[in-house]
């Protein structure tokens, strides 16, 4: 199994592909960190199809982050044409692992995947425009905001939708 290590001031950090025995620890990192709650069915679905794509980080043998990721097919966030895109759909590190750079190895590991496994030629993804350290990151990404979504989470608030080249 590929993994990829990162030091940090709280010890070494792998990150890895997702298996079916993290599925706990994944639903529980989402319901902590995120307002859209997935049902397991979901993660499952897109570990099955996607397998290369959906990575957990896991700090002193607990997995305290995850990204989840499929591929789509349709007309490009970028331009006039039809795109390969890589959908990041969910990211989440649970707070007390914050700020130690495993949220950006897990969006690099994931965007590598997408681009080498699956082709993708684009990545996009939605974040809420109140987000603003997600924000920072992915611009540190190169992803730029393509259109604000009105009202795009169940409470209402808007997302940007983000892209940038593979």
């Amino acid at each position: 199994m590929l993994t990829h290590e990162l030091s940090t001031p709280a010890g070494k950090v792998i990150i890895r592909k997702f298996s079916p025995k993290d599925l706990a620890s994944v639903i529980r990192i989402n319901r902590t960190c995120l307002p859209e709650n997935y049902p397991p069915f979901f993660f499952v679905q897109h570990h099955k199809n996607f397998p290369e794509a959906f990575l957990v980080a896991e700090l002193n043998n607990n997995i305290v982050g995850y990204v989840m990721c499929r591929v789509e097919h349709g007309f490009s966030n970028l331009g006039l044409s039809i795109a390969k895109k890589g959908h990041i759909i969910s990211i989440a590190v649970l707070p007390e692992a914050r700020r130690m750079g495993i949220g950006e190895a897990l969006m690099k590991n994931a965007m590598q995947a997408l681009k080498d496994v699956y082709g993708v030629n684009e990545y996009y993804l939605e974040v809420r425009v109140s987000n603003q350290p997600a924000i920072n990151l992915y611009h540190k990404l190169g992803y730029k905001e393509v259109k604000r979504l009105k009202g795009y989470y169940l409470d209402g608030e808007d997302a940007w939708l983000m892209a940038r080249p593979a």
